[in-house]
């Protein structure tokens, strides 16, 4: 489970409910849930679960 997701440079580093860090993704960080993580590079947004498994990823402008 995702604890938090903070912003570290051009990396978002996920944390889970251990405060042990599961992931570290490049990009900018658009937001998160207990389950997913959102990080946006460029135009997309890409989501990915907590395993770093990419679920979607989406145009946006």
């Amino acid at each position: 489970m995702i604890s938090t997701a903070v912003q570290k440079g051009q990396f978002v580093c996920v944390f889970n409910e251990r405060n042990q860090q599961i992931l570290n993704l490049f990009g900018t960080l658009h937001g998160f849930t207990s389950a997913t993580v959102s990080i946006r590079k460029g135009n997309f947004v890409y989501t990915y679960n907590e395993r770093g498994q990419q679920i979607s990823c989406v145009f946006s402008k």
